[in-house]
């Protein structure tokens, strides 16, 4: 099997820039001394979680139930489910914690917390909870400096079915960033928020074992991790051009793609079509924020190997199936035939991702030896 074989759209992973990607921030934090949880919610596969955990502790992230129950029937058995876990959640949580899965959640509201209790003693298990936290981002969490967060953390201590774990923080407002020094800020002041609320919460007796930060920005340029714990992030693991725009990775370290084909020409306006449209690429248009270095459209436009950009060609527009490629001079439709193939680089992984249910999984530019790997979808 060949990439110019495959049906397409097919999603398409560089196992070796996978690899190098999750290699690379592995040992970052073996040498800051913290544990790294890699978060799955990007990659949804059990071939990526087992490379991503490799010499790690062995624990992952999902944002989903059906993740964590994917991933638990795959062996993976200490798993954070991070959304806020509302009581209906909790008769599959159950389920996995009484086959042995070590589970964690999150709950930022006290009202919650006394809810998750009573079902948690009727269905006859503890809940172990971390606090969240608003490190910034403004999109959930209780401030570190609340009075708020030391009632939540007494009643997850002193009800039955709750335990404290501890306390957990992302700051995804490092995606906004546009500066490493920028990011470098928002990463200590991620940091600041997780270990004062820890130790505001150590300060009334209570134990406080989990200290968890995280974001692919802020993991990847903070400097100082004293009194963290652990840290989480995903999207590290492929790369996107948005990412890339952040000096979250290289555009060389991008790991996945959208191969499409070209299926037609169209002269007068100097455009052609693909096959991969507004499901297969997604509508994300991360890349034409503001402060950003270049808008690429829907995605960046490679040759099949993703060896070489094809100059000045973007996906300007998508359908529900069709892509429009345009180009800022005479299109080059000698290089790009009908019948040909390219491949897309994603503004977002996570969204590109989100449609398919398989990896075509490459060895790098030696794309004969072509596996699949499964994904999981839903929730």
């Amino acid at each position: 099997m060949e990439l110019n074989n495959l049906a397409t759209p097919s999603l398409i992973l560089d196992r070796m820039l996978l690899e190098a990607n999750t290699r690379r921030m592995t040992r970052r934090f073996k040498d800051h001394g913290v544990r790294f949880r890699p978060h799955m919610k990007t990659a949804k596969s059990i071939e990526v979680a087992r490379i991503a955990i490799a010499g790690n502790f062995g624990g992952v992230m999902v944002s989903t139930l059906k993740e964590a129950e994917y991933f638990a029937s795959h062996g993976i058995s200490d798993i954070t489910y991070g959304v806020t876990v509302l009581p209906d959640k909790l008769a599959r949580i159950a389920e996995l914690v009484k086959r042995g899965i070590k589970v964690s959640v999150i709950l930022d509201q006290l009202g919650l917390v006394r809810e998750v209790n009573r079902l948690a003693l009727d269905l006859g298990i503890v809940v172990d909870v971390l606090i969240e936290l608003d490190s910034g981002e403004q999109r959930a969490g209780v401030l570190s400096g609340s009075e708020e967060l030391l009632d939540i953390g007494r009643a997850l201590a002193e009800l039955p079915g709750t335990r404290l774990e501890g306390v957990l923080t992302h700051a995804g407002h490092s995606y906004q960033s546009r500066t490493i020094e920028d990011i470098r800020k928002v990463a200590e002041e991620e940091r600041v928020v997780a270990v004062s609320a820890a130790e505001r919460l150590r300060a009334i007796g209570l134990a406080v074992p989990v200290v968890s930060v995280g974001s692919t920005p802020t993991a990847t340029h903070g400097v100082n991790f004293a009194g963290v714990t652990e840290v989480r992030c995903g999207v590290y693991m492929f790369g996107d051009v948005m990412q890339s725009e952040i000096y979250s990775c290289g555009r060389e370290d991008i790991s996945l793609s959208v191969l499409a084909t070209v299926i037609g020409h169209r002269p007068q306006f100097n455009t052609a079509l693909i096959d991969a449209g507004a499901l297969a690429l997604s509508k994300d248009r991360s890349t034409a924020a503001s402060g950003l270095t270049e808008d690429v459209g829907f995605g960046m436009v490679m040759d099949v190997h993703c060896q070489q950009r094809i100059s000045g060609v973007t996906v300007g527009y998508v359908y529900q199936e069709h892509g429009l490629l345009v180009s800022q001079g005479p299109f080059p439709y000698d290089a790009l035939p009908v019948g040909s193939k390219v491949r897309i680089l994603p503004n977002h992984a996570c969204m590109t991702a989100a449609m398919y249910d398989r990896y075509h999984a490459i060895a790098g530019s030696h794309d004969g030896n072509i596996v699949e790997w499964t994904r999981i979808n839903g929730w």
